[in-house]
């Protein structure tokens, strides 16, 4: 008696999902890596700390160890960080800024900017690097 099954089931992989998905992860991730690049051009050491640093604006201040501030690439005098402060976040919905600080700034120079930026109503974003 012969009890072989009359339906044989024939294992068979077709490579084009397989290409399609591998593309599309390729594009994927040419896209994110073009969007994470850094644009700042101040190089500072920042200090380190676990949690992510999140860029909701275009606007950055930098201070670093010499008690230079700039905005974003441009340097300018601690006395007019309130107004040019201003003038870049005019019209923006939910004005942020993103504070870049060195390592050994000293904590009077980082309160007063964040004052300003309090006083204005204004969200800080602390950067940090990741250990």
């Amino acid at each position: 008696m012969n009890l072989k099954g009359r339906n044989k089931i024939t294992p068979e992989f077709s490579m084009s999902s397989m290409t399609d998905i591998v593309f599309l992860l390729l594009i994927f991730f040419m896209i994110a890596s073009t969007l994470a690049k850094n644009l700042d051009t101040i190089d500072v050491k920042l200090p380190r700390a676990k949690g992510k640093t999140e860029n909701r604006s275009s606007v950055s201040i930098t201070i670093n160890n010499r008690s230079q501030f700039f905005i974003d690439s441009k340097q300018i005098s601690k006395n007019r960080i309130a107004e040019e402060l201003i003038t870049a976040l005019a019209g923006s919905a939910a004005p942020a800024i993103v504070l870049r600080a060195e390592e050994k700034v000293s904590i009077d120079e980082v309160v007063y900017v964040m004052n300003i930026a309090n006083q204005n109503s204004i969200k800080v974003v602390l950067a940090v690097d990741a250990p």
